[in-house]
């Protein structure tokens, strides 16, 4: 192996680098790991001609084979959707549209967030789990047989949880087991997902793409959690949404079992600071994280009035994947507001300049109406009109002198809206005497205007058109014309 950082220019080209390279599930295999004839039927059945498959990043090795098996059952035209825009686990609906898909078939883990685009179905890659390990972990962590527990698992162990239920149903008589159901009949090859309603006695429950039956009179933070999956993005979602319950977990990968600490109390309080740098905020970047979640536009919309009445001022961003720095291009935000789904939003924005809430966050900084509690919310659906923790917003907040002070300065602040008059309506910068002046006209251009750095300017008819001539070859350390280095 040669020396990344060698003198020698000709190593330099020359060098290797390691690179792990996931082998391809063996064809016979397949069928049976990806459902492959499942998924031929529901093209057939539904007559679809073109269709979008969906991979993650560590499925991609197995998508060609997929595509080309799929294609000489169907005959029909496949193309494959890797490296989406925002998170895997989301429908890419906008992808598929742009290939003019008439479905999309997603792979992997999902978060199951609704979609309203095109036809879906979701096919979860089989993991695998040792059963007999995770009933004995079960037993050792409730060795009360008497006990109400539900069971939520990681999508991609699906296929394995009656095994598990049915070795313990009998000695646990309380045990409740969650299904997936996904909303919209658009959905296929999953149950639908049906608003929280009485059910033979029982209280029918829908949340995070599951659905489970509770004993009447009982409430989900009156049950123990068990879940079965990896640590990750959809068990911290569980936990901070249900941050009552007692959670435990098993994980198939190493096949051991554990109580879960109350390090969920440490991540709500880190949450309830960023709440704090919200209120403080005079500047809020909306960011779009997701274009396939239903009512992303709703949402945005709402945030946009409710941070407007707390006198705010807001933009909005679309950029992708986030990373620090992207969002350390935008200096003069004071806090951004991440729309995307629920497993998604809860950011750790440790490393970023600025902090990164969720839409709830948000609206707790903003509405007078809405206060701290025990409640934590990272569907942002359910903070719609008709969502079961949407609150109303106070009608005089925007003209009300009611003050408070901020936890973190000490300053005093207030939710009076800022009357300070803006001369231009389209755009933040506006042309003075036909020089590129920035106006003094809201916060964001105001910093703007005392940057040092403002980007490119484009200098239209200023710069000389030249001859194109050959350039340099070689590395920067050494170009050919320069010889080589001693």
């Amino acid at each position: 192996m040669a020396d990344a950082f060698s003198d020698n220019s000709e190593n330099a080209i020359r060098r290797q680098v390691d690179v792990q390279v996931k082998s391809t599930t063996p064809l016979e295999k397949l069928n049976d790991f990806y459902q492959i004839n499942k998924t031929c039927d529901f093209i057939f059945q539904n007559h679809f001609e073109k269709v979008a498959l969906q991979f993650p990043d560590d499925l991609l090795h197995d998508s060609t084979a997929i595509a080309a098996e799929i294609e000489r059952i169907t005959q029909i035209k496949v193309f494959i959707l890797g490296d989406t825009s925002y998170g895997s686990c989301c429908v890419d609906e906008v992808a598929a549209e742009h290939v003019g898909a008439d479905c999309v078939v997603h792979y992997g883990q999902a978060c199951l967030s609704p979609s309203k685009r095109l036809p879906l179905m979701y096919i979860f890659d089989r993991r695998r789990i040792d059963v007999a390990k995770c009933t004995s972990a079960f037993r050792e962590l409730y060795p009360d047989t008497q006990a109400d527990v539900l069971v939520l698992y990681d999508v991609r162990y699906a296929h394995a949880i009656d095994d598990v239920v049915a070795m313990l149903h009998d000695d646990y008589p309380n045990l409740v087991t969650s299904q997936l159901a996904v909303e919209g009949e658009m959905c296929y090859g999953l149950n639908k997902r049906e608003p929280d309603q009485e059910q033979d006695g029982n209280q029918l429950c829908c949340h995070f793409g599951r659905r489970f039956s509770l004993k009447t009179g009982l409430s989900i933070k009156d049950y123990g959690v068990f879940y079965v999956g990896q640590e990750g993005a959809s068990l911290r979602n569980f936990m901070m949404t249900w941050n009552r319950c007692a959670f435990s977990s098993f994980d198939p990968a190493t096949s051991t079992g554990r109580a879960e600490s109350v390090g969920v109390n440490r991540m709500l309080m880190k949450r309830y600071y960023v709440i704090e740098r919200a209120k403080d905020a005079k500047v809020v970047g909306i960011l779009v994280g997701t274009l396939g979640v239903a009512n992303y536009l709703s949402i945005i919309q709402q945030l946009k009035e409710t941070i407007h009445k707390a006198g705010k001022k807001t933009y909005m961003f679309a950029m992708g994947k986030l990373n620090v720095a992207k969002l350390a291009n935008f200096m003069e935000i004071d806090v951004f507001v991440l729309i995307a789904c629920p497993e998604n939003s809860l950011l750790d924005s440790g490393g970023f300049y600025r902090p990164v809430v969720t839409p709830f966050e948000m609206e707790v900084a903003c509405n007078r109406n809405r206060e701290w509690s025990e409640e934590y919310v990272t569907d942002f659906g359910h903070l719609l009109p008709g969502g079961q923790s949407h609150v109303p917003l106070d009608e005089g907040q925007e003209h009300s002198d009611q003050t408070d002070v901020s936890l973190i300065t000490g300053a005093l602040r207030n939710y009076k809206l800022d009357t300070e008059p803006v001369t231009s309506h389209s755009s933040s910068v506006v042309l003075r005497k036909q020089t590129l002046t920035v106006a003094n006209t809201n916060s964001a251009a105001s910093f703007l205007a005392h940057r040092s750095w403002r980007g490119l300017e484009q200098k239209l008819g200023e710069t000389p058109v030249v001859k194109a001539v050959e350039g340099r070859k070689g590395i920067a350390i050494a170009y050919e014309e320069e010889g080589a280095v001693p």
